[in-house]
């Protein structure tokens, strides 16, 4: 087992219930819970989150699942039911974060709005995340993470010019909005316990989140009218900076620093290039990107990639291949960084699963449990909260909990 010291975590003692479900509620109770975080997921009895059962199964569960809800317990409720409800308050009134990805006006419904659970519960900070947030016109319209990366702007820029944008190859504006929300959780964290604040809520919309890393997009219009345009690998204004190709593959390389261009040019055998004073700065390269990186693809292209990568490591220009799984799993620096643990499942299996970031130095996270099955913690979790055995057992006959 490659697994890193076990520590009492940054978070320990801190409880959160989370009664979101798929990505991005559940990533930010992911990654609480591996700082610490006693993480609570309440999960619909009989299929329980739907992640369960998303792209490869092995056993009857989802891989994924078994990153995504590592370090939670799992209490199989029904919160369709009055009495579900009932006990879901108890749980968050004993909670100090509870994270929701549900539709707005949906934890209302069952008499949950925040100002309800703050009674029982001043300190409470609720972290909900929509497609468009809990205000404005667009609240009530379902928002999935990909129609947050279109109207957030990114999947306008992602893709080769004048073809149909495409998805960048994950689930990137729910991890966005779960990034965003542990950000916001961690902060009203800090002004209740410092500052001596109440709860309050984090209100996170899957478009925002996106659209909070667009960098210069909307100033570059306000400006100067520009719409950034997609530019396929490339990075549009800063040269030399692309994928090139390479006899048996592709290599990136970011060549734009002043003088790494000079050991760029240098390392390639065009010194006339490196030493034309008009290619000084990077204003001049980007008038002239073209003819650079058609001069730096006439030198790749008849190299493998190994080679081209030691020959620009030890002229110390950054550059790196295009990693598929099968490289990040065998990259020494990976393993050497505790970035790929081995976690066993439940069902008996050893699973490889990627580490814990960010690294805290002084308490650091860890995986203190593998993903629960659906209702594995449904007696402690409830016997913590008050109830006998016979109460479970009465709540179980009654299909309250499983």
């Amino acid at each position: 087992m490659n697994l890193p010291t076990l520590s009492p975590g940054a978070l320990a003692g801190l409880r959160v219930v989370e009664m979101g479900q798929l990505i991005a509620g559940p990533f930010a109770g992911k990654t609480l819970g591996d700082f610490g975080a006693d993480v609570i997921k309440i999960e619909p009895p009989g299929a329980g989150d739907p992640l369960r059962n998303w792209r490869l199964i092995q056993d009857g569960t989802s891989v994924w699942w078994q990153v995504q809800s590592r370090n939670k317990r799992s209490i199989a409720l029904d919160l369709r039911q009055s009495e579900g409800q009932s006990i879901a308050r108890q749980l968050i009134a004993q909670a100090d974060v509870l994270i929701e990805n549900f539709r707005p006006g949906t934890l209302e419904g069952w008499g949950m709005d925040y100002e309800t659970l703050a009674k029982d519960n001043p300190g409470l900070i609720m972290l909900r995340i929509s497609g468009y947030g809990q205000t404005g016109p667009y609240r009530d319209l379902p928002g999935f993470g990909a129609i947050g990366e279109a109207m957030g702007g990114l999947r306008h820029l992602t893709g080769e010019p004048g073809r149909v944008p495409v998805r960048c190859g994950i689930s990137i504006g729910d991890t966005l909005a779960a990034l965003h929300g542990t950000i916001g959780v961690l902060t009203a964290l800090y002004h209740r316990e410092v500052n001596g604040g109440k709860g309050q809520v984090i209100d996170v919309a899957l478009t925002e989140a996106v659209f909070n890393v667009m960098e210069s997009l909307v100033p570059e219009y306000s400006a100067f009218g520009a719409v950034r345009e997609p530019a396929g690998s490339a990075l549009p204004g800063i040269a030399p900076s692309n994928a090139y190709r390479c006899s048996d593959g592709v290599v990136l390389i970011a060549g734009n620093g002043d003088s790494i261009f000079k050991r760029l040019m240098q390392a390639i055998g065009r010194e006339d290039l490196g030493q034309d004073a008009a290619l000084a700065d990077n204003a001049g390269r980007v008038a002239r990107v073209q003819e650079l990186d058609a001069a730096i693809e006439a030198w790749t292209v008849s190299r493998p990639v190994d080679e081209v990568l030691r020959v620009l490591g030890e002229a110390r220009v950054p550059a790196g291949r295009v990693y598929t799984a099968k490289d990040i799993v065998e990259d020494p620096h990976y393993r050497a960084r505790d970035m790929i643990l081995s976690q066993r499942t439940r069902d008996g299996h050893e699973l490889e699963v990627p580490g814990i970031v960010p690294k805290l130095l002084g308490t650091p996270g860890s995986i203190r449990s593998s993903a629960p099955r659906l209702g594995d913690d449904t007696d402690a979790v409830l016997g913590e909260a008050g109830y006998s055995e016979q109460d479970i057992a009465a709540l179980r006959a009654r299909k309250v909990v499983a």
